[in-house]
Order: C-alpha cells, then structure tokens, then sequence
C-alpha cells in the first residue's frame, strides 16, 4: 500500500513547504512507500474530501490525516514496528522542539525570504500568496524582506541551542535521526528551495548537520530544486 502525500509545490517542481518536507521524511523515516502529489496553493480545496484548507495531507489506507504533526503521530501509532519518529523520550521533547521552530525559528525565517517564495510560485498562485500575506504582515512582501542582510545575524543567533546540540552529536536526535531533525531541518529546506540567501554560514556546524539531513534517504532532501549555499554541495 503507498501513503499517498498532498505536497505544496512552486514553479520547476519545486518542493517548498517546510510543513511537507517534515512529513516527507518521516514518511521515509517509517520506511513507508510515498506518491508526493504536487499540489498548488489554489488546487487544496478539490484534495481528498474536499474539506481541507491547507497541507501536508496524508491518504493513507482509507484515512485522510492532515497537519504535519497529527500526521507524524498517526504514523507512530499506525506503525509502531518500523523505526521510531520521537524515540525513547517520546512526543513531549519532540513537540518543544517543534514549538520552538514554529514560534521563534520560522517566524525569524519567514521575514527573509518572503519575496523569494512568491517569486518562485506557480503564476496562478501569486496573486493569491501577494494578497493574503500582505494582508498578515500589513505591508508589501518587499517591504517584509527588506534589509534581511542585517537581520541575517539575528536569525542565526536563534539556532544557538540546534547548533550546540549537533556539535555533540551527528542529529538532535542524538546518533540517529529523529522527528526533531525534521522539524528544523523542514524550515532550513524551505528556505534552500527558493531563496538565494546563505541562511548558514560555512563554518557553521548546523551546515554539516543539514547536509546528513538532505542525505538521508537516499538524499531525499536532494530530489528537488534548490539554491547552494557555501560549504554545501548540489543546488543552483
């Protein structure tokens, strides 16, 4: 049976989402054969049952699981012989981390690559990407992403605690990965995929860890278009 993935995708195929790409490898993860449909922004509404509004969604046997981390609990339950998403500490390590990305590493991110993400989205998705967002940040997607160069310190100095842990071991989730590597690891691939900008510095440690990550699986992280950042190999 293959776990079928409602992937957001961008123009040349390019695989984007940081919600996605954490449900795609936990999907290898499990060890679990995947069809990643590609999925537009304006093509959501007709998914599956028709009611759901945003992605990653699993079909999955029957069942329709949506939300990266309903679904990456849904996978444990579902699959609890294959090899552990959260690992002996279980889900409530796994969700700090996971609220750490969502309330201090992705909103930082979000602001420096704003313009780059509607640049690199399908025409038919930019006056609706243009619209909502300006409407959330009440300014222009340029205005959002101006002067990131400056702001790029800052941003980096909030992947302190990620950095100091990987200096003590290969992944977050110590000598093998685990679902807290995802969840990092999916907002440093949304930015790689279609923006530019170097989010890491070359020396940084978190660089040798983001390239296992892409590696992983037979470098899934790899099989989409992205840009190359110093000291990182492969991309644009």
């Amino acid at each position: 049976m293959t776990v079928v993935l409602y992937d957001l995708v961008g123009r040349e195929d390019r695989r984007f989402s940081p919600h996605c790409w954490r449900t795609r490898m936990a999907l290898a993860h499990k060890d679990l054969a995947t069809e990643a449909r590609a999925t537009r922004f304006g093509e959501i509404q007709a998914i599956c049952d028709g009611q759901q509004r945003t992605i990653p969604v699993i079909e999955d046997a029957g069942e329709i699981v949506a939300d990266s981390w309903r679904i990456a609990c849904y996978l444990e339950q579902r699959y609890p012989d294959r090899p552990s998403l959260f690992g002996a500490d279980g889900e409530s390590l796994t969700h700090f981390v996971q609220h750490w990305v969502h309330t201090v590493v992705q909103p930082g991110l979000v602001g420096l690559i704003i313009a780059d993400i509607h640049d690199h989205l399908d025409s038919t998705d930019q006056d609706y990407f243009r619209q909502s967002r300006e409407q959330r940040f009440g300014r222009s997607l340029e205005a959002v992403q101006a002067d990131r160069d400056q702001r790029l310190g800052e941003f980096r100095k909030a992947l302190e605690p990620a950095r100091r842990t990987v200096q003590d071991s290969p992944y977050l989730g110590g000598e093998t990965p685990r679902y807290a590597d995802y969840l990092l690891f999916g907002a440093l691939q949304w930015s790689r995929v279609i923006s530019p900008l170097a989010l890491l510095a070359a020396d940084d440690p978190l660089l040798g860890w983001f390239g296992r990550c892409l590696d992983l699986y037979e470098g899934l992280g790899w099989q989409t278009p992205g840009y190359d950042w110093p000291g990182l190999r492969g991309g644009d």
